[in-house]
């Protein structure tokens, strides 16, 4: 395991960073060109509104997601009957893959004969809902799919972090007469903090690679409105056969996905190599 460790994760990923700084083209190379491929990257079109996309969709999703999913949870912890089989039909999307996700969110939202289509057929002639026809709403049609596929995870979590509260924090606040909001707000949200923190981590690296919703609802579409750093990457290293754009690419995810483990990792062990 340290030799599978240290050669296919940590050496692929210094050849990957290494061969970023070179004029790769189908076949890696060891010519050097400095940072090259770093100023094509970050001067090309694509690549800015590829960022842009991602940071808009990893806002909303990990802000809709923690809501969401806490909310769910919340409601499901409140010892309702069949609570098992709504747990199931949450989770369920989960377990489908983001290429039938997309694909069926493709289909939903098609406005010749989807949401659009039935509400039109129903006689509000004037209803447009075609997000992933629309340039400038296309992320959103994007985030959609991405939230009824992942929030049923996030409510797990929440949920099994809620059970993990002593009942007698919950009697104390009821005898107390601390409203229930104030009880979640102030007491449970605090002390769940570690779930937070763990839901956070998954659905950021998530944010970051996300490839698969885009390209089976819209391929990156209409034009490049949709694109994302996961297909610029592809793209690159697969079709266009510019290994050392893909590698630039590549290596500045990483550096993305660095920046959410790292403070992940302190928060998670520091504080309790401190205690």
């Amino acid at each position: 395991m340290i030799a599978t460790a240290l050669v296919i994760f940590v050496g692929c990923t210094i050849w990957t960073v290494v061969h970023s700084f070179t004029s790769s083209r189908l076949l890696p190379r060891t010519d050097f060109v400095g940072l090259a491929q770093y100023e094509r990257l970050w001067s090309t079109n694509r690549w800015i509104v590829s960022i842009e996309n991602l940071a808009i969709f990893g806002f909303f999703m990990m802000v809709l997601s923690l809501v969401i999913g806490f909310l769910l949870a919340a409601l499901l912890d409140q010892k309702i009957r069949f609570e098992s089989v709504f747990r199931t039909v949450l989770l369920y999307p989960f377990a489908l893959s983001f290429i039938v996700t997309g694909l069926v969110w493709q289909w939903i939202l098609n406005p010749d004969f989807g949401v659009q289509a039935i509400v039109r057929s129903m006689g509000w002639t004037g209803f447009t809902f075609d997000p992933l026809y629309n340039a400038d709403i296309v992320i959103y049609g994007i985030l959609i799919a991405g939230l009824w596929q992942g929030t049923g995870l996030i409510m797990c979590i929440m949920l099994a972090g809620l059970r993990g509260i002593d009942e007698e924090i919950w009697k104390a606040a009821r005898v107390d007469g601390i409203p229930t909001w104030k009880t979640y707000l102030f007491i449970i949200i605090p002390m769940m903090r570690p779930v937070f923190v763990t839901a956070l981590v998954l659905i950021a690296t998530g944010i970051v690679k996300v490839y698969d919703l885009v390209v089976a609802q819209t391929s990156g579409g209409p034009g490049i409105a949709s694109e994302v750093p996961a297909k610029y990457v592809y793209d690159h290293m697969f079709r266009s056969q510019n290994l050392g754009q893909g590698f630039a690419a590549s290596t500045m995810m990483l550096l993305s996905v660095a920046i959410i483990l790292i403070p992940w990792a302190y928060l998670q062990f520091g504080g309790k190599r401190r205690g």
